[in-house]
């Protein structure tokens, strides 16, 4: 497994993550057990990356880490590096209540988190949206505290603006940004990844299938379960569906050209932007995972990227990312 810096302040991890949300949450039913052998597989095949958050299914997907560490040898659990995000309220029903970034709250946060997870410190520790109400200088100082008491090892960041990266930078080192990046989403090349870059952040990438639309294996039949919030999703209804599926289709050409799938070449793309760039992806089980992993194995030539990019351009994709009231939280 190659590795790639989070930064210049963070560790060194495998240049794929596993991020691990949809083997609790919203993305319909999952399989304990499948989920808990992939994050098995995941680990023997030299992923070191483990992205959660700690309002995936109120708590249930940290718990679902540990319980996968624990039954894991002590060197697979010795290599694993968690990454948790906090912040994000939830009501008994599932609904969104907003973001506490207080530093009473990220201590109260962070606590509950390493109860569940069943480890002394998180590797990686950050908001997962900015609360518009408390200072970011505040939300990272309070990280920065549990850093220097050995219960937080590094700072990240997600989903913010240029501005707000400089002021949490200048607060207290931070070693990576956690933002969606993608064929689809390239809203990041424009201000955000110059700024990262100049300031020595790292990037970790989610959505990199843009939650599997762009895998080569969603199709406009597919009928989603409940639970799954891509039935709300702007890029997956209607006609906004069947053009970016359009898209998918003329990248298949691409990738059948390069002998390898579609999730392949869109994961091997990202990769390509970039070593200061670790994509995340979200597996849920282990023939998806190893179709993932194989991304590391396609060079893309000048001419490769050419034909990529002219089969699914910047901007090209049909609906936002998110719906309405969740764009709003979007700072980035």
């Amino acid at each position: 497994m190659r590795t790639r810096p989070l930064g210049t302040t963070g560790p060194q991890v495998s240049a794929l993550g596993l991020g691990c949300m949809g083997m609790s949450a919203l993305y319909g039913e999952a399989d304990r057990t499948e989920s808990v052998a992939t994050i098995h597989a995941a680990l023997d095949a030299g992923v070191t990356l483990l992205d959660t958050g700690d309002f995936y299914a109120m708590g249930h997907n940290e718990m679902l880490i540990g319980e996968a560490l624990r039954a894991a040898p002590a060197t697979r659990r010795e290599q694993a590096l968690i990454s948790v995000k906090f912040g994000a309220l939830r009501g008994p029903d599932g609904s969104w209540l907003g973001y506490d970034g207080r530093p009473a709250a990220v201590k109260s946060f962070a606590a509950y988190s390493l109860q569940r997870l069943g480890v002394d410190h998180i590797d990686v520790y950050r908001i997962a949206r900015l609360d518009p109400d408390v200072p970011i200088e505040e939300t990272v100082g309070a990280i920065a505290e549990l850093v220097e008491q050995g219960y937080v090892r590094h700072i990240g960041l997600s989903e913010v603006g240029a501005e707000t990266i400089r002021r949490a930078a200048a607060t207290a080192p931070v070693s990576d940004l956690q933002i969606e990046y993608s064929l689809i989403s390239r809203g990041i090349e424009d201000e955000v990844l110059p700024t990262v870059r100049e300031l020595g952040i790292g990037i970790t990438a989610y959505g990199v299938l843009s939650r599997g639309l762009i895998s080569g294996h969603f199709t406009a039949d597919r009928q989603l379960g409940a639970g799954d919030f891509r039935a709300m999703s702007p890029r997956f209804q209607g006609d906004n569906l069947r053009h970016n599926l359009n898209l998918v289709e003329a990248l298949r050409k691409t990738a059948e050209q390069k002998g390898v799938s579609v999730a392949k070449i869109a994961i091997a793309w990202v990769l390509s932007r970039g070593e200061d760039i670790v994509p995340l992806v979200g597996a849920r089980r282990r023939d998806r995972l190893t179709e993932a992993l194989g991304a590391l194995e396609v060079t893309l030539e000048p001419a490769d990227l050419a034909a990529i990019e002219g089969a699914v351009p910047a901007g090209a994709a049909a609906g936002d990312r998110y719906p309405a009231a969740q764009m709003a939280h979007l700072e980035s």
